[in-house]
């Protein structure tokens, strides 16, 4: 639910969906559509799907239980390197090196004066913070903790409190003078685009008591042929589904 989304509005989503779905077996045993409903306006909402499928996974061939194995939890729908790595540090104590954002940035300034991370995860950031990571598995996880905190609360993307940050006396960033980055990085547009308009149509058919008919989806947007590439997306995507009158349901 992290991924991409601010804690603020993910925390209320997290709460009521753990108190519906405890474990992996009662988020199993419900519909995939009821998960996509109850990831309410999050965004991303293929993140639900591919939440069920991993609790469908865990139950189907892990006996209901998360696995602890790097592999195994990359070997999940929707779970990619960076939740692996965060499942097996946070709820396991491994050592294991979590690299978000957050991380990274700082990781970049303490230690190579840059003012963020590479675009892209590289192999010298992985390596870079597995060096750095404590010989305990379990004060790893903390420290990993520790410098996302950082990197959320102090150490962050603009406006940095610096005169806040334990590691000033070792900044590299700060001592050559906080540089700003090579190539400064924009924000994606959101209105107009497809994503704008799925959100609309998924929203519209989450929130109803029925089945949509498709030609009621007309009043969301004007733009005829837009509103039909973005209806087909989330029907093959899987997050719609038609009944057998044609109008339009969640899955399952």
């Amino acid at each position: 639910m992290l991924q991409q989304t601010p804690v603020s509005r993910v925390l209320p989503v997290y709460e009521s969906w753990l108190a519906r779905w405890p474990t992996p077996a009662s988020l199993a045993d419900d519909s995939p559509g009821e998960a996509v409903r109850a990831w309410g306006r999050l965004g991303y909402p293929r993140r639900a799907l591919r939440l069920h499928a991993a609790a469908t996974t865990i139950v189907a061939c892990h006996a209901g239980v998360v696995p602890d194995d790097l592999a195994a939890l990359r070997a999940l729908p929707g779970v990619g390197d960076y939740t692996a790595a965060a499942v097996a540090a946070f709820a396991y104590r491994q050592r294991v090196p979590v690299l978000d954002t957050n991380v990274r940035r700082v990781l970049a300034r303490q230690q190579r004066g840059s003012a963020a991370g590479p675009a892209h995860l590289t192999r010298a950031e992985r390596d870079l913070a597995e060096r750095l990571l404590p010989p305990d598995p379990a004060t790893a996880a903390r420290w990993s903790v520790a410098v996302m905190e950082l990197g959320a609360l102090v150490c962050t993307a603009v406006a940095p409190r610096c005169d806040a940050c334990p590691l000033v006396p070792r900044c590299a960033w700060l001592a050559a003078g906080r540089p700003a980055p090579a190539t400064p990085r924009r924000a994606q547009p959101f209105a107009g685009t497809d994503r704008q308009v799925r959100g609309l149509l998924l929203a519209d058919v989450r929130d109803a008591a029925a089945p949509v008919p498709a030609a009621a989806l007309a009043s969301l947007w004007p733009d005829q042929v837009q509103r039909e590439r973005a209806l087909a997306s989330l029907l093959a995507d899987g997050l719609l589904a038609r009944d057998e009158d044609g109008g339009l349901r969640l899955p399952g």
